[in-house]
Protein backbone atom coordinates (compact mmCIF):
# COMPACT_ATOMS: atom_id res chain seq x y z
CA UNK A 1 0.00 0.00 0.00
CA UNK A 2 2.81 2.43 0.87
CA UNK A 3 4.52 1.64 -2.44
CA UNK A 4 1.42 2.73 -4.36
CA UNK A 5 1.47 6.08 -2.56
CA UNK A 6 5.13 6.60 -3.37
CA UNK A 7 4.62 5.74 -7.04
CA UNK A 8 1.61 8.03 -7.27
CA UNK A 9 3.61 10.84 -5.64
CA UNK A 10 6.51 10.34 -8.02
CA UNK A 11 4.18 10.44 -11.02
CA UNK A 12 2.76 13.72 -9.76
CA UNK A 13 6.27 15.13 -9.38
CA UNK A 14 7.13 14.22 -12.97
CA UNK A 15 4.03 15.98 -14.23
CA UNK A 16 4.85 19.01 -12.08
CA UNK A 17 8.43 19.07 -13.41
CA UNK A 18 7.29 18.95 -17.04
CA UNK A 19 4.74 21.66 -16.36
CA UNK A 20 7.46 23.84 -14.84
CA UNK A 21 9.72 23.24 -17.84
CA UNK A 22 6.94 24.18 -20.28
CA UNK A 23 6.07 27.32 -18.30
CA UNK A 24 9.77 28.23 -18.23
CA UNK A 25 9.97 27.70 -21.98
CA UNK A 26 6.98 30.01 -22.43
CA UNK A 27 8.64 32.66 -20.28
CA UNK A 28 11.79 32.38 -22.43
CA UNK A 29 9.76 32.92 -25.57
CA UNK A 30 8.06 36.00 -24.08
CA UNK A 31 11.43 37.49 -23.08
CA UNK A 32 12.67 36.92 -26.61
CA UNK A 33 9.63 38.57 -28.18
CA UNK A 34 9.94 41.59 -25.87
CA UNK A 35 13.70 41.85 -26.49
CA UNK A 36 13.31 41.69 -30.25
CA UNK A 37 10.56 44.33 -30.16
CA UNK A 38 12.69 46.69 -28.08
CA UNK A 39 15.73 46.09 -30.27
CA UNK A 40 13.67 46.78 -33.39
CA UNK A 41 12.63 50.14 -31.92
CA UNK A 42 16.23 50.97 -30.99
CA UNK A 43 17.34 50.11 -34.52
CA UNK A 44 15.16 52.98 -35.79
CA UNK A 45 17.53 55.48 -34.13
CA UNK A 46 20.81 53.58 -34.01
CA UNK A 47 22.17 51.74 -37.00
CA UNK A 48 24.03 48.83 -35.40
CA UNK A 49 26.68 46.85 -37.22
CA UNK A 50 26.14 43.21 -38.09
CA UNK A 51 28.51 42.26 -35.27
CA UNK A 52 26.44 44.25 -32.77
CA UNK A 53 23.27 42.49 -33.96
CA UNK A 54 24.94 39.06 -33.58
CA UNK A 55 26.15 39.91 -30.07
CA UNK A 56 22.72 41.20 -29.07
CA UNK A 57 21.16 38.02 -30.46
CA UNK A 58 23.41 35.78 -28.34
CA UNK A 59 22.93 37.89 -25.19
CA UNK A 60 19.17 37.88 -25.70
CA UNK A 61 19.15 34.09 -26.10
CA UNK A 62 21.10 33.61 -22.87
CA UNK A 63 18.94 36.12 -20.99
CA UNK A 64 15.76 34.43 -22.21
CA UNK A 65 17.08 31.02 -21.14
CA UNK A 66 18.07 32.40 -17.73
CA UNK A 67 14.58 33.82 -17.15
CA UNK A 68 12.97 30.59 -18.31
CA UNK A 69 15.15 28.52 -15.99
CA UNK A 70 14.41 30.88 -13.13
CA UNK A 71 10.68 30.33 -13.73
CA UNK A 72 11.09 26.55 -14.09
CA UNK A 73 13.48 25.95 -11.19
CA UNK A 74 13.20 28.90 -8.82
CA UNK A 75 15.50 29.60 -5.92
CA UNK A 76 16.49 26.43 -4.10
CA UNK A 77 14.52 24.23 -6.50
CA UNK A 78 15.20 20.56 -7.02
CA UNK A 79 16.85 19.23 -10.17
CA UNK A 80 18.18 22.58 -11.34
CA UNK A 81 20.79 21.14 -13.68
CA UNK A 82 18.40 18.87 -15.57
CA UNK A 83 15.46 21.24 -15.63
CA UNK A 84 17.67 24.12 -16.70
CA UNK A 85 19.26 22.06 -19.45
CA UNK A 86 15.80 20.95 -20.60
CA UNK A 87 14.57 24.56 -20.80
CA UNK A 88 17.72 25.59 -22.68
CA UNK A 89 17.47 22.67 -25.09
CA UNK A 90 13.77 23.24 -25.73
CA UNK A 91 14.25 26.96 -26.28
CA UNK A 92 17.10 26.50 -28.71
CA UNK A 93 15.36 23.64 -30.53
CA UNK A 94 12.30 25.81 -31.09
CA UNK A 95 14.52 28.69 -32.21
CA UNK A 96 16.54 26.56 -34.62
CA UNK A 97 13.40 25.01 -36.09
CA UNK A 98 11.70 28.38 -36.54
CA UNK A 99 14.83 29.86 -38.12
CA UNK A 100 15.07 26.98 -40.59
CA UNK A 101 11.39 27.16 -41.52
CA UNK A 102 10.89 30.93 -41.62
CA UNK A 103 14.16 32.00 -43.23
CA UNK A 104 14.27 29.29 -45.86
CA UNK A 105 18.04 29.24 -45.43
CA UNK A 106 20.10 26.32 -44.30
CA UNK A 107 22.78 27.11 -41.76
CA UNK A 108 25.59 24.60 -41.33
CA UNK A 109 24.80 21.69 -39.03
CA UNK A 110 27.62 22.79 -36.72
CA UNK A 111 25.87 26.13 -36.25
CA UNK A 112 22.67 24.39 -35.16
CA UNK A 113 24.59 22.07 -32.85
CA UNK A 114 26.48 25.02 -31.35
CA UNK A 115 23.18 26.76 -30.59
CA UNK A 116 21.75 23.61 -29.00
CA UNK A 117 24.93 23.14 -26.96
CA UNK A 118 24.83 26.76 -25.80
CA UNK A 119 21.23 26.30 -24.70
CA UNK A 120 21.95 23.13 -22.77
CA UNK A 121 25.08 24.53 -21.12
CA UNK A 122 23.58 27.93 -20.33
CA UNK A 123 20.37 26.48 -18.94
CA UNK A 124 22.19 23.85 -16.92
CA UNK A 125 24.57 26.37 -15.37
CA UNK A 126 21.78 28.78 -14.44
CA UNK A 127 19.75 25.88 -13.05
CA UNK A 128 22.66 24.72 -10.89
CA UNK A 129 23.20 28.22 -9.56
CA UNK A 130 19.51 28.75 -8.79
CA UNK A 131 19.09 25.39 -7.10
CA UNK A 132 21.98 26.22 -4.76
CA UNK A 133 20.58 29.58 -3.67
CA UNK A 134 18.56 29.15 -0.51
CA UNK A 135 14.87 29.93 -0.86
CA UNK A 136 13.50 32.98 0.95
Amino acid sequence: MAQKRVRRHQGGMKKKQWTGILIGLGASVLVTLAGVAVFALVMQWVRPTEDAVRIFNQVLKLAAIAVGVWVAVGRGGQGGLLRGAAVGLGYMAVGVALYAVLSGQQAPLTSYLADLGMGIAGGGIVGMILSNISPK
